[in-house]
């Protein structure tokens, strides 16, 4: 195993996903700083309650991609354990940037992209559950944490890949600890509900 291509795909990994795409359009937009906004969160959900949909969108691609490009990117240096290594730390990277004193999002976004590309059947899944979930709760973390939850078993049952599995395990333990204050929200009835309201100007 080439250790320094595994450290390089850490360090590339981490770089792309502390790159904070929520902060960034919210405020090339003229909206402000997203941290002072709804959540404080600086990922799609929390860009939705801005209004713009478009904006949010946007986020929640660009979110997604810098995982998968990690993933690809690292697959292409070192094979498939760089890959998983630089998913790992691309997930690590939104969720504590270093350039937002290890403030950053929920990694909902950010773990679609890495395993999506880790295994597009397993992604599929992800967002199918995702969908699901917010369609008839109306939570967004709801949703994020039950697709979180679940893709270790999807990653097993579809490819049989352990590691592939532990990857996914270990960024569902760190999505659900970061999703703490919602599960108490959720369960006292006070977390807020995705809005789809129309967009502003």
């Amino acid at each position: 195993m080439n250790y320094q291509i595994l450290g390089l795909a850490a360090v590339l990994g981490y770089l792309l996903g502390a790159i904070p795409f929520g902060l960034l359009l919210t405020r090339a937009a003229g909206l402000g700083d997203i941290r002072s906004i709804g959540s404080g969160n600086i990922g799609a959900t929390n860009v939705l309650r801005t209004g713009n949909k478009g904006l949010a969108a946007v986020t929640l691609f660009l979110d997604a991609a810098k995982g998968a490009v990690a993933v690809l990117l690292a697959r292409w240096l070192g094979g498939e354990a760089a890959a998983m290594v630089a998913g790992i730390f691309a997930f690590l990277g939104h969720v504590f940037p270093v350039w937002l004193q290890f403030k950053g999002g929920k990694g909902v976004a950010t773990f679609i992209g890495v395993l999506t590309a880790l295994s597009w059947p397993v992604g599929l899944i992800f967002c199918a559950t995702w969908l699901v979930i917010a369609a008839a709760r109306k939570y967004s973390s709801l949703a994020g944490i039950t697709a979180a939850a679940t893709s270790p078993i999807f990653a097993y049952v579809v490819t049989g890949s352990i590691p592939l599995a532990a990857t996914a395990g270990l960024l569902a333990i760190v999505l659900i600890l970061k999703h703490w204050k919602n599960m108490r929200r959720l369960w006292t009835g006070t977390e807020p509900k995705i809005d789809f309201g129309s967009p502003k100007a």
